[in-house]
């Protein structure tokens, strides 16, 4: 469905100050959601506007739960449970202090005992 509608609209390339609106730097990036003009989606404006009536639609109760919030949370433990850097998840959430990150996210990383077994075996199984 993503590469059918990237063949229908396809990317719109838009120059923004991303990190700090204060700074003079400007990035170019490619939108792949844009509103109707091909402009950059307000994210209150898609959480009222196509968020939660789809939340509604689907016979669901707009909540913090069902919420971008909370898609914004499965997004992040998604990117952890596939093993990704908290660094690199900083980055992604637009989080300023990876130490910030990992004091919010870290209840959903998984347990890494297992992995740390599994590390130690190959090791030992490769010699």
């Amino acid at each position: 469905m993503l590469r059918q509608h990237i063949d229908d609209f396809p990317p719109v390339s838009l120059t923004l100050p991303w990190e700090n609106p204060a700074d003079e730097e400007r990035v170019t990036v490619p939108l792949l959601f844009t509103t109707t003009r091909r402009g950059a989606i307000n994210r209150h404006t898609f959480d009222d506007k196509s968020w939660r009536p789809a939340v509604r639609a689907a016979g669901i109760t707009p909540t913090r739960a069902t919420g971008m919030h909370a898609l914004r949370h499965f997004y992040a433990s998604s990117l952890l449970d596939a093993g990704e850097s908290i660094k690199a998840l900083a980055s992604y959430l637009g989080h300023a202090d990876p130490g910030f990150t990992l004091r919010v996210y870290t209840h959903l990383m998984p347990a890494s005992e297992e992995r740390t077994r599994r590390a130690i075996d190959d090791l030992f199984a490769a010699s």
